[in-house]
């Protein structure tokens, strides 16, 4: 959530922020602003809304020089406005300042810097940081950063510049992403890699309290005490391509298509048949295994829903006991953790600071935790005992796609692992599952020749104001993602429900028209599943169902109905979400809604 962007080099600065920015827009914003060095004079140009008017501002005002920061606001203290957006500086504007995070100290700083005499123009928390540099200001610019940032609590990267010393940009990073990319005679910092891609494909990765010093003669990385780090250049292999729409309407769109590819990538090395199966560098034995009394997944929002299917994965297939919490209630309710727990926590970013906070939680009592993250040297990666890595290539639309459906073959290749080291799994059926798991990508290929039916389910439903969701056992777990997908991106309120939960209340709500979508992918629980949707047709409520090749005698009880592949029913959420996906992006393109940026909502959550 925000999006920072520094430069330092010999071309005009303007139009390489304008660039990083937009390439970070999908992080969600509602403002956007920069501040260059023109002729060592500080010259601050920002704006609310989007980064469009912040360009076409420039334009007619231009900044020129080759020294600045940018960044893309998502309001946090101080509602959306000219005046809150970002770059802010001192009372005389020798410093500025972009901030992402919380400083949660904050108003203890503002009334200790107001009795010093300083004045303050906006409602945001981090008006105070430029005020602290410059109380400490004494001639060298890292060295006042590093005396603001002792006194700061809370979560930040920072992009600090001054007149007082117009070639140099200051940066440092807690609990919120940044990295450091280096060209050739020219430097960087952004949010995230996207921003630079175009620019350079080498980065460093700045962990917690790292500060970076750049001029144009180059860069120092420096600990919170000032001495001097020795830290490896990232490589950067996928393309700026890849973080471009390629043809299609929306980065949505273009990223559910990609789920065939990204399935695959995930399971490249680690899953073959007759082979035993990897978990990277990640080692768990028997032993270990049968030692731990408990699994915790721990994630927030869609990579929560992943980790639901691999409650249902990993007691199905490996029988261990499997709690899966959402990470912002997680370390309030004084969870039970001790040397006998193992933590799973997911997050495409790696970033998010809930899942973060569980992740710290989780160690400082002893237990092992593993990532699931799509992020190379992400924070999650980094601090994480171990990391098994998704490989979905970067994910630019809000609404995760991609992302989640190689959070679900994660959650299968731990769980077979798990049952392959435990034994609770024959290797018959180990090597029957693996053959399933690699037929998904093709499977899931032929899910999305559906988009036409959808497309015209939703030019006749996308009116209605609410739907409701239905599934049973790990058909729940997709009902509630694709449930969310709907709500994330089309405004549309709509609610998922356990089937059988139905008669306690929920079908109160169904009416004459509305509108059902219903997944029966569990042989188990099919005819059950088939007499729940009876009694929401009994009251008027028109049905999509979705249920695999085959089981055609669903449409008996439904208005429509799409199959999907066949394949073993607990690899289904991979397949059958997919038309979910797509169901909720037609639906917000009928109501010309603005699919890969929706209000309000931001790629990472890098704050509470």
């Amino acid at each position: 959530m925000c999006g920072i962007v520094g430069y330092v080099g010999k071309k005009e600065a303007s139009p390489v922020l304008i660039n990083g920015l937009s390439k970070l827009e999908y992080r969600g914003y509602d403002s956007a602003g920069v501040a260059i060095i023109e002729n060592n004079k500080l010259k601050i140009s920002k704006c609310k809304g989007r980064l469009a008017n912040l360009e076409a501002k420039l334009q007619q005002e231009p900044i020129h020089g080759a020294v600045g920061i940018g960044h893309t606001r998502w309001a946090t203290h101080g509602e959306p406005s000219d005046l809150n957006s970002h770059p802010h500086s001192n009372e005389d504007e020798t410093i500025s300042v972009v901030h992402n995070g919380i400083i949660e100290n904050y108003l203890h700083l503002r009334e200790w810097l107001t009795s010093k005499g300083y004045k303050f123009m906006s409602e945001t928390d981090t008006e105070v940081i430029p005020h602290l540099v410059d109380y400490y200001y004494q001639g060298n610019l890292e060295d006042a950063v590093m005396k603001a940032i002792s006194k700061m609590d809370g979560s930040y990267a920072l992009g600090v510049v001054s007149t007082h010393e117009p070639g140099k940009l200051v940066a440092v990073r807690k609990d919120s992403p940044l990295i450091v990319g280096v060209g050739k005679d020219e430097f960087f910092i952004a949010s995230d890699i996207p921003a630079i891609l175009n620019y350079t494909r080498d980065v460093y990765l700045l962990n917690d309290k790292e500060f970076v010093v750049i001029t144009q003669d180059g860069i120092k990385l420096l600990t919170e005490e000032g001495d001097i780090i020795n830290k490896d250049i990232f490589h950067v292999t996928w393309n700026a391509d890849a973080a471009e729409k390629g043809g299609y309407e929306h980065f949505m769109i273009k990223e559910i298509h990609e789920q065939p590819k990204a399935i695959r990538d995930t399971m490249t090395s680690r899953i073959a048949l007759e082979k035993p199966i990897t978990l990277d560098k990640i080692s768990l034995t028997k032993e270990q295994l049968e030692n731990i009394d408990k699994v915790y997944i721990v994630a927030c929002g869609t990579a929560y829903h992943a980790g639901v299917v691999g409650k249902y994965a990993i007691e199905q297939l490996a029988r261990i006991p499997v709690e899966v919490d959402i990470a912002s209630e997680f370390r309030y309710r004084n969870p039970i953790i001790n040397e006998k727990t193992l933590m799973i926590v997911v997050s495409q970013s790696g970033e998010t600071a809930d899942t973060l906070a569980a992740l710290r939680e989780a160690k400082k009592h002893g237990a092992r935790v593993i990532a699931v993250t799509n992020v190379v040297g992400s924070s999650a990666s980094r601090e994480a005992h171990d990391v098994l890595y998704t490989w979905a290539g970067p994910e630019i639309a809000v609404a995760s796609t991609k992302a989640y459906t190689t959070q679900l073959i994660a959650m299968y290749i731990m769980a077979l692992y798990f049952a392959e080291q435990k034994g609770t799994l024959s290797s018959e059926r180990i090597e029957e599952i693996k053959k399933e798991m690699l037929q998904l990508p093709e499977k899931a290929e032929e899910t999305l020749k559906h988009k036409d039916v959808l497309q015209r389910f939703a030019s006749k439903t996308y009116m209605h104001k609410d739907m409701f969701f239905l599934g049973r056992g790990v058909d729940y777990a997709v009902a509630m993602e694709g449930s969310l997908k709907l709500k994330e991106i089309s405004y549309i309120h709509s609610e998922a429900y356990a089937a059988g939960e139905l008669k306690h209340g929920t079908i109160a709500l169904i009416e004459n028209g509305t509108v059902v979508i219903a997944l029966a992918t569990q042989d188990n629980l099919f005819e059950k599943m088939v007499s729940n949707i009876k009694e929401v047709k009994t009251r008027g409520a028109n049905v999509l169902a979705f249920a695999f090749e085959g089981n055609n005698d669903i449409e008996k009880t439904v208005d429509s109905a799409l199959y999907i592949p066949k394949t073993e029913t607990v690899l289904a959420p991979v397949l059958s979400v997919i038309p979910l996906q797509l169901l909720a992006y037609y639906m917000a393109v009928q109501k010309g809604c603005d699919v890969d940026k929706p209000r309000n909502l931001a790629k990472s959550v890098t704050v509470e």
